[in-house]
């Protein structure tokens, strides 16, 4: 298969077959920088980003690496509100308000989760990025279009043989099969049942037989070993992020933090309680007493706004109980050093020993 012969540092003119896993929350420019200067592939997360916000990123980001990069945008359709899902999503929170001595009144919108758009689009015109990235599908072809003018190279998720087949038909340049060990959202869109879930081992072979694009393994990869493994089984390269959480640096919280280096980040589940997506992070109060999955979170990304204030009071008082604590089930690989160490560890396995 061609998937097997192209690696990404030919596909993306880098040096080393390493992707940071763009993280909406915990990092902004500094660490995309560090780690495509580093000879991998840096990434931006813009889903939550404006567009004011998105062309400094891109302005910081361009200043500070000639290397290539990768911007990432969800491309998810917005669910219309509701207002009896929104009543029994409050009522279900309401104890912890009260617990807090929080009003339900403090609920504002917040920053949203926006799906990439004609304005995004404008901006990163001027910038003309070489790699884009999509979680939960692809946008319109109209949208993609401009990307393939510029040379842009356009990579997206799938989290099934299904959804590789189709990102394929629709003219990606290569495909990142995202385990269900990863931590963060998962990238679904087909089908969104956490049964057609699998970890990477079974996924990624799967998917390399099956499309003729480079397949880009993530999910639980944290270190040189996990590296050629993926390699091992045909990856083109590999994505990265839980490994990065701790690098000097990523915007982690300080709560964040702790969690990763506590005995509870061995323990990790499938969440929908902080944004209505199914995510992964490490078990805390919030997902141990309503369940990780609850029927009464609205949908994705409707369930944040209630949960936020919960949030906010809890990390002032140094408590991640109501935190996505995102993580994947390897945590084994964070460090508190430069994302450059990491970078470079990652891809050689003799410094791993």
């Amino acid at each position: 298969m061609e998937g097997l012969t192209v690696r990404i540092e030919e596909l993306f003119g880098i040096e080393l077959p390493i992707i940071q896993a763009p993280m909406a929350g915990v990092q902004d420019y500094r660490l995309a920088v560090a780690v495509s200067n580093a000879g991998g592939l840096g990434s931006l997360p813009c889903a939550m980003l404006s567009e004011e916000r998105l062309a400094q990123e891109l302005e910081s980001l361009s200043q500070q690496t000639d290397r290539p990069y990768n911007v990432n945008f969800f491309c998810h359709t917005p669910p219309e509100p509701d207002s009896g899902v929104e009543g029994r999503w409050r009522a279900t929170l309401l104890p912890y308000y009260e617990e807090l001595g929080l009003e339900l009144t403090s609920i504002t919108s917040g920053p949203s989760r926006t799906p990439f758009n004609q304005q995004a689009l404008a901006v990163l015109e001027a910038f003309k990025p070489p790699v884009v990235s999509f979680h939960f599908g692809l946008p319109d072809p109209e949208l993609l279009a401009p990307i393939r003018a510029w040379g842009g190279k356009i990579i997206a998720s799938a989290t099934t043989v299904q959804e590789a087949i189709w990102l394929e038909q629709h003219g990606v340049d290569a495909i990142i099969a995202q385990g269900l060990e990863a931590g963060g959202h998962r990238g679904f869109f087909l089908d969104k049942s956490i049964a057609t879930q699998v970890g990477i081992f079974a996924l990624l072979p799967q998917i390399i037989q099956a499309v003729s694009v480079p397949v880009i393994a993530a999910g639980g990869i944290a270190d040189a070993q996990g590296v050629a493994a993926m390699m091992a089984l045909g990856a083109a390269g590999v994505q990265v992020g839980t490994a990065y959480l701790l690098c000097d640096e990523a915007q982690t919280s300080e709560v964040h933090r702790a969690a990763l280096q506590s005995e509870a980040a061995n323990t990790t589940a499938l969440t929908n309680l902080f944004s209505g997506g199914a995510a992964r992070g490490i078990v805390n109060r919030v997902m141990q007493e309503l369940g990780p999955m609850s029927a009464d979170a609205p949908q994705f990304p409707l369930a944040t706004p209630a949960i936020a204030p919960l949030r906010a009071a809890a990390e002032a008082q140094q408590s991640g109980d109501f935190s996505p604590l995102w993580a994947g089930q390897n945590v084994t690989g964070c460090r508190a050093v430069s994302a450059q160490v990491i970078t470079q560890a990652l891809a050689n396995i003799e410094e791993m020993r």
